[in-house]
C-alpha cells in the first residue's frame, strides 16, 4: 500500500512559509517539497479552508500563514487533509451474514477506531511551533 506523506509535507511547507518573509508561491513551495505546483495548491487549498493559511494573488503573492505556529495543532492539519487513514487493514465484508464475521468485524473496528482516537489525540497536543523547539539553536546558527 502507498503510504500518505501529506501529513509530514504539509509540515515541512508550514516551517520553511514561517521563516519566510514574504508568501511563497506554489512553485517555490513544490520545489521545496519535490512536487509539482498543482499538488501544493490543491493541498494547500483545505489548509486555507481551515484558516491555517492564507493566499494571496498576484505580483508578489502566494501562501503565507494565517497565524502563528503555536496556535497550529496537528491535528488540525490532518484534519484538514480529509484524516487519512491510518492502516490498511479492514473487514472483509461491510454487512457480513455469518456472525463470526461480525464478531470478528466489530473486534476490528474497535481496534481501529481506539488507534485513531489515540493518534488523534496526540496530535491534539502538539502544535507546530513544538517541532523546532530541540533544534531552534541550530536553526539559529545557519
Amino acid at each position: 500500500m502507498r503510504q500518505d506523506s501529506r501529513l509530514s509535507r504539509v509540515l515541512h511547507a508550514l516551517l520553511h512559509l514561517h521563516g519566510m518573509e514574504a508568501p511563497a508561491t506554489s512553485d517555490l513551495l513544490a520545489q521545496m517539497l519535490g512536487t509539482n505546483a498543482s499538488v501544493v495548491r490543491r493541498t494547500m487549498a483545505g489548509l486555507r479552508s481551515a484558516g491555517i493559511v492564507a493566499a494571496t494573488k498576484g505580483h508578489g503573492g502566494g501562501w503565507s500563514l494565517a497565524r502563528p505556529l503555536d496556535r497550529i495543532s496537528l491535528l488540525e492539519i490532518y484534519q484538514a487533509l480529509g484524516s487519512p487513514e491510518l492502516f490498511a487493514i479492514g473487514n472483509d465484508e461491510d454487512e457480513p451474514t455469518c456472525l463470526l464475521a461480525r464478531a470478528a468485524n466489530a473486534a476490528t473496528n474497535r481496534a481501529l477506531t481506539e488507534a485513531r482516537q489515540q493518534f488523534e489525540l496526540s496530535l491534539k497536543a502538539v502544535s507546530v511551533a513544538d517541532l523546532t523547539a530541540d533544534w531552534r539553536p541550530e536553526m539559529a546558527r545557519h
